[in-house]
């Protein structure tokens, strides 16, 4: 046994993996609110299902690796083997398969109701009927490849997450298969002609169509299949078989190759079809626990097509604001020289951050700009403002994450370009993922001497996920800030992960440890003692065993986790001073926040980090100190809230099950809507005051 000869304490823990599907069961539980529009509730059926997806590629394929290499390891939260932990990811997924088979067809059978419905083809008549036929033959038919599995035809190469329509065939004494892929050019649902609601999807149609495409057989069983594949690329062996020595980035395109070869993980069937399915489970290599036969769609990603129904089937329009004590006609550069400035997404825009970005590309004045790069939008604002900055003449550095998670692809393209515009990128540090989210931006005043915004966040620099996670983002001219950043990026670029920082808390050299010693202060202060911290998820061992002696010594630790949680709460004489609150909502809870005692004396972070054992000791990430008064005390009230949450809330039992926060005696709070109708509000910029000197200076030109 590797980590459980420390003897670990597993009363008080739970598998990382099972947590995570109560998460996601979470996340579908959503479809069945009916205070949810309709259209929204389908959606969460959608992301229940590509969470899942993503679930099986990398966790699943992760475990199934460590079951073939190390199968005596044994996970540190439960003490199970890697086969032990998937034969319960197994038995867990199978009921919640059958609940979305469920939510789906509650919600579908809605949605009819209101004007919203999916046909199948053979229910088609009329115009609908030859429109669909005449559509089939013009535009889908060309398109189609469709193979039969013999000796001549040897069983093709299923591709990751790709529909198929599946046939047994008969002719005469012999047996075979018949498979057509579902061209992923074609759009996933059809509109009727003159409708806006009223589809067929492209799978179905083509399933109908199975008997003419293999005519020369009879169709005796018929599917819709899909293959999920391992996609848990290992970067490390990547670059080292890399044999001609080039770059991480020429390393990295021909990793992403191989992900498309990776073992099948997982095989999913619309419709069963028992010797189909015992044919294809043997050509994949998968066992029967792999195989999961369904009544809903296999993929669910055309609910955010359906856009033009009745607006009562979405969530109310909401545009983020632009923060009001920021002044829309004054540069940002004095307003941030002023005080600190929080923006808080996505109740507020990521406009002034961009505008500081278009400003400082543009300001003869702004020497560099530094910024760490791990997730961009499709069309990025940012990379523009960055480019146009190299191409003034600015010192622009950018460190590039190479390896965010199915975001390799994009991010490549994102380093070419800007590399070609002449900025200096770096792909940080081997072995450890750049995860910080930081931007420092130097100017050089008319004194000669340099000032500095440093840019902090909890979330990406991305306007996307802006609008659709909470995140945070600190806008600060602190100088020791500054100074923090200026060694940050210097250490990035001699790939010194160990150096320390005046205020700035970076793994993985110093922030666990901060943190450790951070829980041991409220420890010290025993049931007077408080810790609050709300991330995605906790998983490292170290900091839990730590949280616990917190619970033991009279601390109360509230915990605000969305995802997984491996500490369970409210186990007696272990973690009965802990409670675990998650809120799965219209946005996803993405900010990272730490808070440290109560009052003056409080102690409080934003971060990039979460409490995972991979953040804490294989990434890079940074905690930043927030000691404007007044943005603590709006942190603190923000925490308050989340707490209070009655609506959107569920509570972790010490059973690892959740329960609703829905209290019927107070009103309800949902802490979403709340912070719709309340964003933050600080005192407002005052451009200073122009003095007589300046008033001169201004007369005669100077």
């Amino acid at each position: 046994m590797s980590k459980t000869d420390k003897s670990y304490d597993l009363s008080y823990t739970q598998n990382r993996e099972l947590s995570w599907l109560k998460f996601n069961a979470r996340v579908l539980d959503e479809s069945m609110d009916e205070h949810v529009p309709l259209i929204e509730r389908l959606r969460f059926i959608s992301i229940f299902t590509s969470n899942l997806d993503e679930f099986f590629m990398v966790r699943v394929g992760s475990l199934m690796d460590l079951a073939a290499t190390l199968p005596k390891q044994v996970d540190s939260k439960s003490g199970q083997t890697p086969q032990q932990q998937l034969d319960g990811i197994y038995a867990a997924v199978r009921p919640l398969m059958r609940y979305r088979d469920s939510c789906f067809a509650k919600v579908m059978k809605a949605l009819t109701g209101k004007g919203v419905r999916e046909w199948k083809p053979s229910e088609l008549t009329g115009k609908a009927k030859s429109y669909i036929q005449d559509y089939y033959r013009d535009r889908i038919f060309p398109l189609l490849s469709p193979q039969i599995i013999d000796r001549s035809h040897p069983f093709p190469h299923l591709k990751n997450k790709v529909l198929y329509g599946v046939a047994l065939l008969t002719q005469r004494d012999k047996e075979l298969l018949g498979i057509v892929e579902v061209p992923e050019s074609l759009p996933p649902i059809i509109l009727l002609p003159g409708e806006n609601a009223q589809y067929v999807r492209t799978e179905e149609v083509i399933r109908s169509q199975l008997h003419k495409i293999f005519k020369a057989y009879h169709i005796t069983e018929e599917s819709v299949v899909t293959v999920t594949r391992n996609a848990d690329i290992n970067y490390s062996e990547a670059i080292l078989d890399d044999e001609d020595g080039e770059d991480l980035r020429d390393a990295m395109v021909k990793a992403l190759r191989k992900r498309e070869r990776l073992a099948p993980v997982r095989l999913q069937m619309q419709g069963d079809a028992p010797v189909v399915r015992k044919l294809l489970e043997q050509k994949l290599g998968l066992t029967a626990e792999q195989v999961y036969v369904c009544s809903c769609p296999l993929l669910l990603g055309y609910a955010y097509q359906l856009s033009n129904c009745d607006k009562s089937l979405y969530y109310a329009p909401y545009t983020p604001i632009y923060p009001d004590y920021l002044s829309q006609e004054a540069p940002l550069w004095p307003q941030i020289q002023q005080r600190d400035v929080l923006l808080f997404y996505p109740y507020q825009s990521m406009q002034p951050f961009l505008t500081l970005l278009k400003e400082s590309a543009n300001d003869p004045n702004v020497l560099s700009i530094q910024m760490t790069i791990y997730r961009l939008a499709g069309h990025s604002a940012v990379a523009k403002h960055l480019i146009t900055a190299a191409e003034n003449g600015k010192s622009v550095t950018v460190l590039v994450e190479l390896r965010a998670r199915f975001d390799e692809k994009a991010n490549i393209e994102w380093a070419r370009e800007l590399e070609e515009a002449g900025c200096r990128v770096l792909y940080g540090i081997e072995g450890y993922k750049c995860h910080s989210k930081i931007c420092l931006i130097t100017r050089k005043e008319k004194n000669g001497k340099l000032s500095y915004v440093t840019q902090i966040g909890t979330g990406n620099f991305n306007e996307k996920t802006a609008a659709l996670y909470t995140d945070f983002a600190l806008l600060t001219a602190d100088p020791v800030i500054a100074d923090d950043a200026v060694n940050f990026f210097q250490n990035m670029l001699m790939g010194d992960l160990y150096s320390s920082y005046q205020k700035l808390l970076v793994a993985p050299f110093t922030m666990k440890e901060t943190l450790l010693r951070l829980i041991d202060g409220e420890i010290s202060r025993g049931n007077r003692g408080h810790i609050i911290i709300k991330v995605n998820s906790v998983t490292e061992r170290e900091l839990i065993d730590k949280l616990a002696q917190a619970s033991q010594a009279g601390v109360k630790v509230e915990l605000i986790v969305r995802g997984i949680c491996c500490l369970l709460p409210g186990i007696p004489g272990k973690t009965e001073n802990i409670t675990v609150t998650s809120i799965v909502g219209r946005f996803l809870e993405h900010s990272r926040v730490y808070c440290f005692g109560d009052g003056e004396l409080r102690q409080l972070y934003i971060s990039s980090a979460d409490i995972m054992t991979r953040n804490q000791n294989r990434r890079v990430e940074i905690a930043c100190p927030i000691e404007d008064p007044a943005i603590k005390n709006f942190l603190s009230q923000y925490l308050d809230i989340l707490l209070a949450d009655n609506t959107k809330a569920r509570r972790l039992l010490p059973s690892g099950e959740y329960i609703s926060a829905r209290q019927v005696d107070r009103p309800p709070l949902s802490s979403q809507a709340y912070f719709m109708e309340h964003p933050p509000e600080f005192e407002r910029y005052e451009p200073p005051k122009e003095s007589f000197l300046d008033k001169l200076g201004r007369l005669f030109g100077r």
